[in-house]
């Protein structure tokens, strides 16, 4: 019992697809793991998005403020949901991400994405 505990304590969800869309720009990237409405604030306007809607959302934002590098800066998981905290370095200056999401089938669904 004690070894699975072990085990399932250091599992951290894979958030690859998500710091590599923001690194890249490739917000398109990011539509399989969309749960079918997000809430998407970007630049202090919060709105409930379907995946469509946030996808092109995100896209235009990509557009204006081109990426040149994204870390994360804090990530963390607790049973069915984490969240994940990074830096987007932009041409047109840094930016705080915050994103959370759910933990279904050892897939993470995006569940709100902030960009201040």
């Amino acid at each position: 019992m004690f070894a699975f505990m072990s085990v399932t304590g250091l599992y951290a969800a894979d958030i690859t697809t998500i710091s590599n869309a923001f690194a890249s720009g490739s917000m398109t990237s990011l539509a399989a793991n969309m749960d079918a409405e997000i809430d998407l604030a970007l630049q202090g306007k919060a709105q409930r998005k379907n995946v469509a809607e946030a996808i092109a959302q995100l896209n235009r934002f990509v557009e204006t403020n081109k990426p040149t590098g994204f870390t994360v800066v804090h990530h963390a998981d607790k049973k069915e949901s984490g969240f994940l905290v990074g830096k987007l370095v932009t041409g047109n200056g840094e930016f705080r991400v915050n994103v959370t999401y759910a933990i279904k089938n050892d897939k993470v669904i995006i569940q709100s994405i902030r960009i201040e």
